[in-house]
């Protein structure tokens, strides 16, 4: 049996925050998370589903007694705020129907999106999705990364690789990936692709260094309400 864990997980409230900053009383707890996993369902279908897709990696819920503020960290933010912002208006709109709280949400622009881990696997499976050539893509993507400044990075897609009858299993491996190292930052990202002959899985691992050398990138990302880092281990 693997013993394989998930990057992001095995780091949280040691070196990562979480994606849902709330606190809520034990009767209130399940139908918040619940109304969370719709939110996020709700703005995957909508940004990320239908085309142009608007490139989002990652949503982040925060809660107060009076607001509901959701953060989307996307590579396209043009596409999310609409002409003079009509699309973010109509989302915040739907969103305040849907919860029935008051709903205001922010925009986070991933400034290298080659660096972001559910992006690029989102880009592979699109790809797939096209019948490119898997071999040439998946170490075409990888080399793209490692020149975007990442110091290792995985990728991996399994399923009917090709068309082929029966299912198997490649991966590309380039640079340094110390997964079991608390204190490295991984960026994990997982999709999907659903080709003609079957799904195909995608997942990608990317080591962008410590933690401790953070990025004026990763400083501005969590001065504008980004993805929190927890404190680092000493």
């Amino acid at each position: 049996m693997g013993q394989k864990t998930h990057p992001f997980g095995l780091r949280l409230g040691i070196t990562e925050a979480h994606r849902s900053r709330w606190y809520a009383p034990k009767a209130l707890y399940g139908e918040l998370l619940v109304e969370d996993e719709k939110i996020r369902q709700y703005l995957d279908k909508r940004l990320n589903r239908t085309p142009p897709n608007a490139a989002v990696s990652d949503i982040l819920i925060e809660r107060t007694r009076e607001e509901l503020k959701v953060i989307v960290r996307t590579a396209r933010p043009g596409l999310v705020i609409g002409p003079k912002g009509a699309e973010v208006e109509r989302m915040t709109e739907e969103l305040s129907y849907m919860t029935g709280r008051k709903v205001s949400i922010s925009i986070l622009e991933i400034k290298q999106p080659d660096m972001d881990a559910q992006l690029v696997a989102e880009n592979v499976a699109e790809a797939l999705k096209k019948r490119m050539g898997f071999r040439r893509l998946v170490k075409m993507r990888a080399e793209g990364v490692m020149q975007a400044g990442a110091q290792g990075v995985k990728i991996q897609i399994s399923g009917r690789l090709g068309g082929a009858e029966m299912s198997r299993r490649m991966a590309t491996r380039l640079g340094s990936l110390p997964l079991s190292t608390l204190q490295a930052e991984i960026d994990y990202g997982y999709a999907v692709s659903r080709t003609a002959y079957g799904a195909i899985g995608v997942k990608v691992w990317i080591y962008k260094g410590e933690y401790g050398a953070a990025t004026e990138d990763d400083t501005a990302s969590n001065a504008a309400g980004g993805r929190a880092r927890a404190r680092g281990r000493r």
